[in-house]
C-alpha cells in the first residue's frame, strides 16, 4: 500500500520539487493550496492532471485543515508553506508571525487532535535566517540571533515543533535549510530576479536592474537537492533536527559577476544600487555546516555554485525567447 504524503506549499519552487520527489517513490500525494483568483499550479501542472485535481486541497496556515488531516490520514506532514521573504516579512510582521510561525502549531495540533500522533512524520521546514547574526559556519549548536520578522516567525517555527516532539512523543522534525534556487525560484527573490533581468537585458528588453545589499553572503544550493535531503530526514528511526546546506558562501556581487560573465555581460553597467531593497536589519553571513547530515543521513549536495547559475540562466533564456517570440507571433496576425 502506498504512504501517502501532504504538502503545505506544494505550489511554490520546493513544493513541486518535493511533489515530483514522492511521486518518484510511489506516494499517493495531497496538496493544500490557498483560494486565488488566478491559477497558480503552474509548477506542478506537469505531475498533477490539469483536469483531476482530486489531489490539491484548499486551506490556509491561518485556520488550520483538521478535516484534511483526518480524512487523509497521512504518513507524512512536509509543511512547506510560509510568508516566506524575509525583505516583505518587515512590511507584513504581523502577517508573517501568524503564518509562519504560529501556523506551523495549528497543523501539529491538528495532527494531536485528530488521533495522529502515532502514525504521522511532521517535517518543519525551518531556515537558516534563524541564525541571524550568528557568525558562521553555522550548525545545528549556533545559537539562534535572527533579526527579521521572517527568521522570528521561523524560529517560533522550530521551537513548537520540538515541543510537540519532546511533549507528545510526535515523529517532528525540521531541516534548517540554507538558501536553496532554482529555475523555479519566484521572481521577487535576489538570485532569480537577477537572473532574469540579466537575460532581459542580453536580449535588449531591460536596459537596468534595481539591486540592494551586494556585500550580503550566502550560501546557495540546489532547491531539487535539498529536497531529497527532507524525505531523508522522515525516513530516520527517530526524529531529529538537521542542518542543511554546502557549506560554500558567496556574495551577491559573486552571483552577479557568475551571471552577467557567463552571458558576457559587464553587470556594472546596467546595476543601480537602490535603499529601497536593503532590509532594516541586514544578515552579514551565512554558510551552513552540514556534516551531521552528511553523515547520518547520507546525504549530499550534488549541483555546484557555478552549475547552479548556469541552470538559472539557461532556463530564463529560454523562458525569455518563447515569451518574445510568441507576443512577435501574435502582432504578426493581428
Amino acid at each position: 500500500m502506498s504512504k501517502v504524503a501532504l504538502i503545505t506549499g506544494i505550489t511554490g519552487q520546493d513544493g513541486s520539487y518535493l511533489a515530483e520527489l514522492l511521486m518518484e517513490k510511489g506516494y499517493d500525494i495531497h496538496g493544500v493550496i490557498r483560494r486565488a483568483s488566478t491559477f497558480n499550479t503552474k509548477r506542478i501542472e506537469h505531475i498533477i492532471d490539469s483536469e483531476d485535481k482530486r489531489y490539491l486541497h484548499y486551506g490556509d496556515l491561518a485556520d488550520g485543515f483538521d478535516s484534511l488531516l483526518y480524512e487523509l490520514q497521512p504518513d507524512e506532514v512536509y509543511n512547506i508553506a510560509s510568508m516566506s521573504h524575509v525583505r516583505i516579512s518587515f512590511d507584513i510582521p504581523v502577517y508573517t508571525g501568524e503564518i509562519t510561525g504560529i501556523g506551523v502549531t495549528r497543523i501539529l495540533e491538528g495532527i494531536k487532535r485528530v488521533g495522529l500522533i502515532k502514525k504521522t512524520k511532521f517535517y518543519q521546514a525551518s531556515s537558516s535566517e534563524m541564525f541571524g547574526i550568528s557568525p558562521p559556519p553555522q550548525n545545528e549548536n549556533t545559537p539562534f540571533q535572527p533579526v527579521s520578522p521572517y527568521g522570528c516567525a521561523k524560529l517560533y517555527g522550530y521551537w513548537i515543533t520540538k515541543v510537540y516532539r519532546t511533549g507528545y512523543g510526535m515523529f517532528a522534525s525540521n531541516g534548517i535549510l540554507f538558501n536553496h534556487e532554482s529555475p523555479r525560484r519566484g521572481e521577487n527573490f535576489v538570485t532569480r530576479k537577477i537572473t532574469r533581468a540579466a537575460v532581459r537585458i542580453k536580449l535588449g528588453v531591460q536596459d537596468k536592474i534595481y539591486l540592494g545589499n551586494l556585500d550580503a553572503l550566502r550560501d546557495w544550493g540546489y532547491a531539487k537537492d535539498y529536497m531529497e535531503a527532507i524525505w531523508m530526514i522522515l525516513q530516520q528511526e527517530k526524529p531529529d533536527d538537521f542542518v542543511i546546506s554546502t557549506g560554500e558562501n558567496h556574495t551577491v556581487k559573486e552571483f552577479v559577476e557568475e551571471v552577467f560573465g557567463y552571458l558576457h555581460l559587464d553587470p556594472w553597467k546596467y546595476i543601480e544600487i537602490k535603499d529601497r531593497f536593503r532590509r532594516p536589519n541586514e544578515v552579514p553571513a551565512l554558510c551552513g555546516d552540514s556534516a551531521k547530515a552528511r553523515k547520518i543521513l547520507g546525504w549530499e549536495p550534488k549541483v555546484k555554485f557555478k552549475e547552479l547559475v548556469k541552470m538559472m540562466v539557461d532556463a530564463d533564456y529560454k523562458e525569455a525567447i518563447t515569451e518574445l517570440w510568441g507576443s512577435k507571433t501574435q502582432n504578426e496576425t493581428n
